[in-house]
Order: structure tokens, then sequence, then C-alpha cells
């Protein structure tokens, strides 16, 4: 079942592209921005990271912090983060249970064996106030995003 806005958020534990553990329920008292994303090494997927990053320092001032997510491995992910530059935006690994975060979510692509390209944003009490899925080839208007975070 999909996930909708007004749904408490899944609580979920992954491991970062620093191979440490990141809880969503941690992170109780600030908003949230997840960007679920198909795969690590593909252009849009890449873009997608590099537009969080980019926006890091405006969503600390908002109160909020930014997860991407995959279900790449926390290898992939580091090496990924580095050749992308991002040090700021911690990459979650949704590697396995394989894409287990994404199902919970209702957001996992069978026909892919990934997630969907979506952007979720979680209020400071866990309760989802945002949601929207992309077409896959698709990059997530950053702008939109960031405007939706700041009315929250």
């Amino acid at each position: 079942m999909a996930l909708k806005v007004g749904d408490v958020a899944p609580d979920f534990t992954l491991k970062d592209n620093h191979g440490k553990e990141a809880r969503l329920g941690e992170a109780r008292g600030k908003k949230v921005v997840l960007g679920f994303h198909p795969l690590a090494w593909t252009k849009v997927c890449g873009q997608q990271m590099q537009d969080l990053e980019a926006v890091a320092e405006r969503l600390e001032k908002a109160g909020a912090v930014a997860f991407g997510l995959s279900i790449d491995s926390t290898f992939c992910k580091k090496a990924w983060a580095e050749n992308l530059r991002v040090s700021k935006t911690r990459l979650l690994s949704d590697f396995w249970p394989h894409g287990e975060v994404a199902g919970k979510y209702g957001i996992f692509n069978d026909e892919v064996g990934a997630s969907k390209r979506v952007t979720v944003i979680v209020d400071e009490k866990g309760v989802v106030r945002w949601m929207k899925i992309y077409p896959t080839p698709e990059r997530p208007d950053i702008d939109e995003i960031m405007e939706a975070v700041e009315k929250i």
C-alpha cells in the first residue's frame, strides 16, 4: 500500500555512505527530506543528490535534513558520494533486505528491482507532509521541494 500525505512515516534504520547507522526516528524535531532514487551512478540520480547537496545550508536554516536513498550498497554509495562531491547529504543504502524501506513506503518498483524516483517530506513529528512521485527519467525540481520544506 502506498504511503500518503498525513500518514506517519515508517521508521527505518539504514547505513549511510560512511557505514554509520541513520534512523529516521532520531531526526524527530527536524523536517526530513527523503530523496528516493533508483540507482547510483546514473545521470539523473546524481543530479538529484547534487541538488540536495546544493541546498544543504538552506535546509538547515529551515530546520531540515536530507537523506538520499537507493538500493545500492554502502560501498557503492561511498564511492558515488566521493565522485559527486556530496559530503553534507547522507546517502543511505536500502540494499538488504533488498528495497525493504522503499517497500514500506509503497514505492518499490518490482519491474526494475529498485525504488521509484520519489521525494517525501516528513515533519518534525514524523508525519508525511509532502510527497511527489516523478517519472524515472525526470529530475526532481529542487525549488519545488524547498518551497514545500519552507511551508511546513
